[in-house]
C-alpha cells in the first residue's frame, strides 16, 4: 500500500511521523475522507473547500502550492493502489507539524505542516443500506467546534464503541435534548414528506453527502427544513436516515428499540439513495 507523506511516496510500513508532531501530541490537525468510485474522486472540490476552511480557522500554515498539488497526489495514489475500478477512499490529514519545545501555543509560522495522504479499497455495507440499521442515542459530549473536521475524535471513538457493545447499526448524538448528527455522519428525519435536519452551526459538520441530498431533494421537489428535531420527536418520524462519505444514505429503521415508520426503509430514503448512486457512478 503506497502512501504520500511530506513530499514523498512510500509504502505504508516505511512511513513514519515524528513523535513531536502536534497531531500526535495535541490532536492539532484536520482531515478529510473522499470517496473513490472507479478511479474518480467524488466531489473532490467540495472536500477541499471544507479542508480550506478548517485550515484557515485553525491557522495552519499551508501554501497555495501545497493545496494545488493535492489532486495530483490523490490521483497517483489511486493508480498506484489499483483503485481505477471498484470503490475506495482517500484519507487526507494535515497537522501543524513537528515542533519543539512541546508547548500548547502554536509554534513559529514557518514550521512545516505534516501532510499525509493514503488510498484504500472500500466495500460499502450493502446489507445495512438495503435493510436499514437499528440506531441508538448517546449524549453529544464533543467540543463546540464540530463544524471543523479535526482529528480530535475521542468522543466519536467512544460513541462507536458504544454502538459496537450494543450491537447497533447507527448512532444519533443528543445535545440539549436535540439530535445533532451521528459520530461519522449527518442525521435527517422525514415528517410528512419534508426533510428535517440540524441547521449548519458549530455543533455539526456540514456534510458533503448531506449537500448532495439537498440537491436531489430540490430536483425532486422535496422540501427541506433546517430545524433541530428532539430525541423524542424523531421517534415519530416517517423515515430517518444517516448520510456520509462512507455511510452513503443509510436508512434507520429503529431508534433505541422504537420502530421508525413501518420499520423498513421508506420511499424518500430510497429515492435519495438512487439519486446519490447515480451521481457517484456518473460524476
Amino acid at each position: 500500500m503506497q502512501i504520500y507523506l511530506n513530499g514523498r511516496f512510500s509504502s505504508r510500513d516505511e512511513a513514519t511521523v515524528s513523535v513531536n508532531d502536534r497531531g500526535f501530541l495535541f490532536g492539532d490537525g484536520i482531515y478529510e475522507v473522499i470517496r473513490v468510485v472507479n478511479g474518480r474522486l467524488f466531489r473532490l472540490e467540495a472536500h477541499l473547500k471544507r479542508m480550506d476552511r478548517g485550515i484557515q480557522k485553525l491557522e495552519i500554515p499551508f501554501s497555495d502550492k501545497q493545496r494545488d498539488e493535492l489532486p495530483g497526489i490523490m490521483e497517483k495514489l489511486v493508480a498506484e493502489n489499483r483503485l481505477q475500478s471498484g470503490e475506495g477512499t482517500i484519507y487526507l490529514q494535515i497537522t501543524r507539524g513537528a515542533a519543539l519545545p512541546r508547548t500548547h501555543a502554536y509554534p513559529p509560522a514557518e514550521t512545516p505542516p505534516t501532510v499525509m495522504v493514503m488510498a484504500s479499497p472500500f466495500v460499502p455495507d450493502t446489507d445495512i443500506l438495503e435493510k436499514g440499521g437499528h440506531a441508538i442515542t448517546v449524549p453529544d459530549i464533543r467540543w463546540s467546534r464540530c463544524d471543523l473536521k479535526t482529528v480530535n475524535l475521542l468522543p466519536n471513538v467512544m460513541a462507536a464503541q458504544e454502538e459496537k457493545k450494543r450491537g447497533a447499526g447507527g448512532v444519533l448524538m443528543v445535545r440539549d435534548g436535540f439530535i445533532t448528527e451521528g459520530y461519522k455522519n449527518n442525521a435527517i428525519a422525514v415528517f410528512g414528506g419534508t426533510l428535517w435536519t440540524y441547521p449548519d452551526s458549530p455543533y455539526i459538520l456540514a456534510g458533503i453527502t448531506r449537500d448532495v441530498v439537498f440537491e436531489i431533494a430540490e430536483e425532486e421537489g422535496i422540501p427541506v427544513k433546517l430545524m433541530p428535531v428532539s430525541d423524542e420527536e424523531i421517534r415519530t418520524a416517517d423515515e430517518v436516515m444517516l448520510t456520509g462519505t462512507i455511510t452513503d444514505i443509510q436508512p434507520v429503521v429503529s431508534i433505541d428499540g422504537h420502530k421508525i415508520g413501518t420499520g423498513h426503509p421508506g420511499p424518500i430514503t430510497r429515492l435519495l439513495q438512487k439519486g446519490l448512486r447515480h451521481r457517484m457512478d456518473t460524476e
